[in-house]
């Protein structure tokens, strides 16, 4: 794996867990670091004001070394408000990955650096991946088709290998990972890590509705809807979700992607976003057996090859 060994020698699953809005927080963040994969949350889930340095205070001071070190979303686009205080903090308390999302800023990945942390960026095509990289990060996250939340719409075998023609640093995979064979297959298509989002929706310490989590449980690859409705960058979507509040899946508007909304607006509360891999979610558990699944069915997979 091209993942510095600072961060390789904590992990006991190739895997990062993907900062969701809203779901991740502190109780699954440090469930997903116990259990041995990078847990991660979006800094714009910490509110009111002062709830993002308690969270940093308390994943510093409860997390060890035996754990895996956690990473904070930030969403670098220039309509964030707190862009500048949220990436202070981060250098004050020396997160150890920082993901960025929404664009390549320069400024962002210095500070990041100036107390050696990781910067990973989020990209949906190789050539956001090279402005990425050209701007100072230190490794990409290829979002590619399949995946929750603001995702490509690219062939994951295609996305990994046209980055790999150039960048041999570190690269995790998005797109529909929920078990063990598709981190395997993420590290056999050349990334290092797979990436993965909607499986802990249905865990115990996500900050999820019971209906949210019932939902991802209940549907499949089938029900999920592909919108730049909800922010106005496409993303995916529970079906059954934009059923409830009175929409047509199937016939929805456009948005005008200048009018970007990363705060979630009350209007859109109850859409719930998913990736297409949730047929492999059978129920709600706590984060930890999720991942021992995920460890169990990796290494399966691994015997099964070797075999």
């Amino acid at each position: 794996m091209s993942l510095p060994d600072w961060l390789k020698n904590r992990l006991q699953l190739p895997a990062i867990a993907a900062p969701m809005f809203i779901v991740s927080q502190p109780e699954l963040v440090l469930a997903q670091c116990r259990s041995g994969i990078v847990g991660s949350f979006p800094s714009l889930n910490a509110r009111p004001d002062g709830v993002f340095e308690e969270w940093l205070q308390r994943l510093n001071s409860e997390l060890t070394d035996d754990d895996a070190p956690f990473a904070v979303n930030l969403i670098v686009h220039r309509s964030n408000p707190r862009l500048e205080t949220d990436l202070a903090l981060c250098v004050k308390y020396k997160v150890p990955v920082v993901i960025c999302s929404l664009g390549a800023r320069e400024e962002v990945n210095a500070a990041i650096h100036s107390y050696g942390g990781l910067v990973l960026h989020d990209i949906t095509t190789n050539a956001f991946a090279k402005k990425a990289i050209e701007k100072g990060a230190d490794g990409l996250i290829a979002v590619a088709a399949g995946a929750g939340g603001h995702a490509g719409t690219i062939s994951p075998f295609a996305l990994v290998s046209e980055i790999r023609e150039w960048f041999d640093g570190p690269l995790a995979l998005s797109g529909a990972i929920a078990n063990g064979q598709s981190i395997l297959a993420a590290q056999a298509m050349g990334a290092d890590a797979g990436y993965i989002g909607s499986a802990f929706i249905a865990t115990e310490e996500a900050v999820a509705v019971p209906e949210y989590k019932q939902m991802i449980v209940d549907s499949a690859a089938g029900d999920i809807v592909y919108s730049n409705l909800f922010t106005g960058i496409h993303g995916n979507y529970l079906r059954g979700s934009i059923e409830r509040a009175g929409m047509d899946p199937d016939n929805l508007a456009t948005s005008d992607p200048s009018a970007m909304d990363f705060g979630g607006s009350k209007a859109w509360k109850d859409i719930w976003g998913s990736g297409q891999g949730i047929g492999a979610v059978d129920a709600v558990v706590p984060a930890a057996d999720r991942i021992a699944r995920f460890k169990r069915e990796y290494a399966e997979a691994r015997a099964r090859l070797l075999g």
